[in-house]
């Protein structure tokens, strides 16, 4: 965009729905910053403006006709992402100011391009959720049923490798071992972390409807079974090694692998439909006379 359609009244709309967004904003970036460096749950925020910002550049063949002109209707979502804004504050929902960022995009995207642009650019928008801790009353009904359904199938792994496992609320009865699944061994970073993943996969890979929607459903099941894979190695540890070695694995290096074990589970699940679902191409007999001419 050259210089002088900078000055339309497009450019100038857009110029100050950013110096505006810079002012309101920049308090609601310092606390989402805070809370990513505070709590390991919330590390993944860091990952998901640059996400974004490259689900843009890779969808970038998709880009529509835009007719670049003002569209006031985003006026309106703008102003929609502000009453958001003050609902949060009006009743101490922090969650609320965060999720109004992508609103807010929306709004923009909407002012400067109408409808194809906020089509265009809605996967970058809604990723942009991923960034905004979940509010304390949701993390924790959340956790509880995680908790128990990881523990539930930690024991039932275990006792397949042949451990004397018995479940008791939260805590795995392992042989002299009290194995306590936690809140942050309840999976609940490890689901919101697998949900980020399967948007990744979604909106990078292309594939049909069905497929998406496939990956969609699969993320809990996925991520429970990862973070169960955690807890049964635990448990093993705690059995042949030693408690400390236990507690370190579980804490550090297992909170890295699980991520990358989910992606391979992904990825896994895409190669085989990749071979159970073969795409075949149908041809009339007429088409399949004129090959053979041109063959010939």
């Amino acid at each position: 965009m050259d210089a002088r359609k900078l000055l339309t009244p497009l450019g100038a709309a857009l110029a100050l729905a950013f110096a505006f967004f810079a002012w309101a904003y920049g308090p609601t970036f310092v606390g989402l910053v805070t809370a990513w460096n505070r709590e390991s749950d919330n590390s993944h925020g860091f990952f998901v403006i640059p996400l974004s910002i490259y689900f843009l550049y890779a969808r970038r063949d998709l880009f529509p006709e835009v007719e670049w002109r003002v569209h006031w209707a985003g006026l309106g979502i703008v102003a929609l992402a502000c009453g958001v804004r003050i609902a949060g504050s009006l009743y101490s929902l922090d969650s609320l100011d965060g999720w109004s960022i992508p609103l807010w995009f929306a709004g923009a995207c909407f002012l400067a391009g109408g409808w194809p642009l906020l089509r265009w650019s809605m996967p970058s928008l809604v990723f942009l959720l991923f960034m905004v801790p979940l509010p304390f009353r949701i993390e924790t009904a959340l956790s509880v049923p995680l908790q128990k359904m990881a523990a539930l199938l930690s024991t039932f792994m275990l006792q397949v490798l042949a451990q004397p496992a018995i479940t008791e609320g939260n805590t795995i009865m392992l042989g002299g071992q009290e194995l306590e699944v936690e809140r942050a061994c309840s999976g609940l970073r490890m689901f919101i972390g697998t949900a980020a993943l399967a948007a990744v996969y979604i909106v990078l890979t292309r594939r049909v409807w069905w497929q998406q929607v496939l990956l969609a459903v699969s993320l809990g099941p996925i991520a429970l079974l990862a973070n169960s894979l955690r807890i049964t190695a635990t448990g093993l540890l705690f059995q042949f090694a030693s408690g400390d070695v236990a507690r370190k694995f579980s804490h550090d290096a297992a909170g890295w692998l699980m991520i990358p074990l989910a992606g391979a589970f992904f990825a896994a699940m895409l190669w085989y439909l990749d071979r159970v679902i073969v795409r075949v191409e149908h041809l009339e007999d007429r088409d399949l006379i004129d090959r053979s001419m041109a063959r010939t």
